[in-house]
């Protein structure tokens, strides 16, 4: 149980002077996770959060209940993602099982970082779908490759993990819901930066992207901290000057952030590079699921990338890779869409038990910019 009373927990055998964990407030919960990465960006599950699973068997829809845990339950994502338990660069994932939010699937997931909850998450999706197997959320995994169906606040997104009958492996990808092209070359004046030309993609959330060269920048050789404010700035300037639309809900029509690319949009074996800066300048260590997805959308919708043709996509932070193609053409409202299938490596890195004292001032944690 990912969020529990911690009453009893003291009395067991174990750890030092016979304690399994330290002294806690019964009145708090015991929070309980699984650690991964997926190409370096992290990803502290919780397993089962019981405030959310009674919302969800009360019918609540994933979006709902996306409000409904932002507005009540918020002290639980600040406690684990940031300090002293967490850090500037934490993302988490709250998996839900059953109800109206899971909708058929084998899980539903809410994803959370630093500054609140996003409605697409392709990194850990890939987690999730390794987690899933591992943890016996899907009744008859089949071998070697077994589907792991999830409900994200974004729709319904599948992930295929490897399969052995005892453990999950690697890679892991997903189809993702349909993406598409919501703006191109769209003139942004950016304070500090003049005018600038962006793209606007879908991949399950919106992304601005450029090439870091129209900053002044060099997506693999500048420094990180210049290339956050660059991205910044230029997501604050495109939320003032572009209205986004999303055809199923506008709980979805948000930017998400934007994501700096060494420019090489055309079709090519070599790698192509780019650092995705989101939410209150969080830096993704990965290539971004929902920003490679967003960013084949665009290729194709330009032409420069066809059905079937994977593209390989490099973080600049951690040189970790993801692949990604486009599977299958699709509508979506009046978008012409595509079906982007993203591949990855998810990688387990421990579990641990957090708890909470009541007394103690900083127990929901606290966040340095």
């Amino acid at each position: 149980m990912a969020a529990q009373g911690g009453g009893g927990a003291e009395g067991d055998s174990g750890g030092a002077g016979g304690r399994a964990l330290p002294p806690h407030s019964p009145s708090c919960a015991v929070l309980q996770t699984v650690e991964m990465h997926t190409g370096g960006e992290p990803l502290r599950i919780i397993p089962r959060l019981e405030a959310a699973e009674r919302a969800a068997a009360a019918g609540l829809s994933l979006l709902s209940l996306r409000r409904e845990v932002a507005a009540r339950h918020d002290h639980v994502r600040r406690a684990l993602l940031h300090e002293p338990r967490g850090h500037a660069g934490m993302y988490g994932a709250v998996v839900v099982r059953g109800g109206a939010a899971a909708d058929g699937a084998d899980l539903a997931a809410l994803f959370l970082h630093g500054a609140g909850y996003s409605a697409m998450c392709g990194h850990a999706v890939m987690a999730l779908g390794r987690f899933a197997l591992d943890y016996g959320l899907v009744p008859v995994p089949a071998r070697p490759e077994a589907a792991v169906r999830l409900r994200c606040p974004c729709g319904p997104v599948t992930a295929f993990v490897p399969w052995d009958g005892r453990r999950s492996g690697n890679p892991v990808r997903f189809h993702s819901v349909p993406a598409f092209a919501a703006a191109t070359d769209l003139a942004v004046d950016v304070p500090g930066h003049g005018k600038v030309v962006v793209d606007i993609g879908y991949g399950g959330t919106f992304y601005a992207f450029l090439s870091a060269e129209q900053l002044g920048l060099d997506v693999c050789s500048s420094k990180t901290r210049d290339l956050v404010s660059a991205a910044s700035a230029v997501t604050e300037a495109v939320k003032k000057q572009f209205k986004l639309h999303h055809p199923e809900s506008e709980d979805l029509a948000f930017l998400y952030g934007t994501i700096l690319t060494d420019g090489k949009d055309a079709f090519s074996e070599e790698p192509t590079t780019n650092i995705c800066v989101f939410a209150d300048e969080q830096v993704d260590r990965s290539p971004t699921g929902s920003g490679v997805t967003a960013r084949i959308a665009l290729q194709h919708h330009k032409g420069l990338i066809q059905l079937e043709q994977s593209r390989t996509f490099r973080s600049s932070t951690t040189g970790s890779l993801f692949t990604g193609k486009a599977v299958k053409e699709a509508k979506f409202g009046n978008y012409n869409a595509v079906i982007v299938e993203v591949s990855g490596e998810a990688f387990y890195t421990g579990t641990a038990t957090f708890t909470v004292e009541e007394e103690d001032p900083l127990k929901h944690g606290f966040f340095l910019k």
